[in-house]
């Protein structure tokens, strides 16, 4: 970008800011329903459950139905996946017949739990039996069924190269594209509209980084304003 071009942004301090985000007026009760979209489309039945009683909000669907799904997500959150896909077939089989990287996803965390429990063996049977045909037939499948494989390379399988394998969180990215697939048989939002919100967030600041210098949130945790600094 040339100097010109810099030059010919707005700057908008601090201060300035704060005042305009100020004037904005969010209802309360639209604020609400988001939250309480958030707790239903993820499954947090109980958090529902008070959240309604504290500020009126309704669920918008019936809260004792969604127990299904936080069964669901606590069996595979808790490294349970067999248990997590028979409840899922029971409640419609048509959702794993019908989304094959879904039911690879699932088999791979099978595979995962497997070497997390230490059993070599029956971790390469399982990757050879149940993966490698899935994978055989996709080179998207295969390249993760290899990452997955080379976790039984590395004694310390935590800290080698593919340990983000092992973590919590992939148990929970595993869970909620899960999570996702049932709420899209059941003609549900897949997704909470909060984390989209977000995105957008992100995406109008990256519009306006061409035409102005502002005080930028960065941390979507904190939402703390970061004032820009001199050289820009």
């Amino acid at each position: 970008m040339g100097r010109g071009e810099a030059g010919s942004k707005k700057n908008i301090p601090l201060d300035v800011w704060e005042q305009k985000l100020a004037a904005v007026r969010v209802p309360k009760n639209d604020m609400n329903r988001l939250i309480m979209n958030f707790l239903v489309t993820e499954g947090y039945v109980e958090a529902a459950r008070m959240f309604e009683k504290e500020s009126g909000t309704a669920p918008g669907v019936d809260l004792d139905a969604i127990t299904d799904r936080m069964e669901v997500r606590r069996a595979l959150q808790g490294g349970d996946v067999e248990a997590a896909m028979e409840r899922v077939n029971d409640l419609d089989p048509e959702i794993l017949e019908s989304q094959p990287k879904l039911f690879f996803h699932l088999q791979q965390q099978r595979l995962i739990e497997l070497i997390r429990a230490g059993d070599v063996e029956s971790a390469l049977d399982f990757a050879q039996e149940n993966l490698a045909p899935l994978a055989e037939e996709n080179s998207e499948f295969l390249e993760e069924l290899e990452r997955t494989v080379a976790l039984l390379a590395f004694e310390d399988t935590k800290s080698c190269p593919v340990g983000d394998l092992m973590e919590v969180a992939q148990r929970q990215k595993t869970a909620s594209e899960l999570n996702a697939a049932i709420l899209q048989s059941q003609a549900q939002e897949r997704e909470p509209r909060l984390p989209v919100l977000l995105k957008v967030l992100l995406w109008a600041q990256a519009q306006l980084d061409e035409r102005a210098t502002y005080p930028r949130i960065t941390d979507l945790a904190t939402a703390q304003l970061v004032p820009p600094t001199k050289a820009e």
